[in-house]
């Protein structure tokens, strides 16, 4: 089971904010590039062997798009890869790219869509708002920076008119948008979906404010997994193949992606964490104990991330 992975040239780097900047990718031939939609992301193979997730940050241009653009905030205190593409890569490098995968799509059902986006999870919420202000569907886009230095994308966002609500922290009102004021009740909207991405602690404030919201209605996508203070205790269990008649031992201290690759059998993988949902296969059978923070509650009921997925009962069978 291995990714289709592409190979890319970084045909622009622009830098948007002290910390940010966007890259632009196209096939090195010229030939259109694998089709995605609004909320899609892909893996980028960096130097120095990191294997990162970044959203696509605008809306496809056609069924065969011409380029990819993501936007990279420089982490000082993260595991390298941001630092290794900003310091590494230089337009003109070639880099080695996953073919694009939407575990944030957006919903098909909704009438109106709520776009909160906390620093750089703007990106795959400006592709989404781009993609609703071509179809002319109904959104509000609210942007939430430290100030208006660090505010990425603004001229994409100024295209979008009316529609952005932006929020400085450095700023006094009217440029500040109280969550739950936004999100609180009454009850929100018929037909809204909400849809969340940004650093950990403008995630659990959302949430927060938007507790009432009907299950089905919010749809998130992290950075890294939330902070929890709950010890869970990771015991053995037994991942059974469906697809090759073979069960495999899963360790207490292994995942399920590190025990398939002791057998040689390689499951592509990115975050490792939960997050990116590189790894989700469907599982057919066994009670999986779901620990990831890429699944809703209805593709829990035939989808796990085998990077850190454990089995309640002892078992668990995945159609790989």
């Amino acid at each position: 089971m291995t990714d289709r992975n592409l190979t890319v040239r970084v045909s622009r780097i622009e830098r948007l904010t002290p910390e940010v900047a966007a890259y632009e990718l196209v096939h090195p031939a010229g030939r259109p590039l694998p089709g995605y939609t609004a909320g899609a992301h892909i893996d980028v193979h960096l130097p120095g062997g990191f294997t990162r997730t970044y959203s696509l940050a605008q809306a496809p241009d056609g069924a065969s798009p011409s380029r990819y653009r993501i936007g990279v905030k420089r982490e000082p205190q993260g595991r390298g890869g941001s630092a290794a593409l900003h310091d590494r890569v230089a337009q003109g490098d070639l880099l080695a790219i996953g073919s694009p995968r939407n575990t944030f799509p957006l919903a098909a059902q909704a009438r109106h869509h709520l776009l909160l986006a906390g620093g750089i999870g703007l990106t795959p919420l400006l592709a989404m708002a781009q993609q609703l202000d071509r179809d002319g569907g109904d959104f509000t886009l609210c942007v939430y920076a430290r100030s208006r230095a660090h505010l990425a994308f603004a001229p994409e966002l100024a295209a979008l008119g009316a529609r952005v609500r932006l929020h400085f922290d450095d700023r006094q009102a009217p440029e500040k948008i109280d969550l739950r004021a936004l999100l609180g009740p009454p009850a929100p909207r018929p037909g809204a979906h909400l849809y969340l991405c940004g650093p950990a602690g403008f995630m659990q404030a959302s949430l927060d404010a938007a507790a009432h919201w009907p299950q089905g209605c919010v749809h998130l996508e992290y950075f890294a997994p939330p902070q929890t203070t709950v010890d869970v205790e990771d015991r053995p269990f037994v991942l059974r193949l469906a697809g090759r008649g073979i069960e495999v031992s899963v360790a207490a201290e292994q995942s399920a992606v590190d025990a398939l690759h002791d057998l040689g059998i390689e499951v592509p993988t990115s975050c490792a964490q939960g997050v990116c949902g590189t790894c989700v296969v469907r599982w057919t059978g066994g009670d999986p104990e779901h620990r990831d923070h890429c699944l809703s509650a209805t593709e829990r009921r035939s989808r796990v991330a085998l990077c850190c997925v454990r089995a309640k009962s002892g078992l668990l069978e995945i159609a790989l």
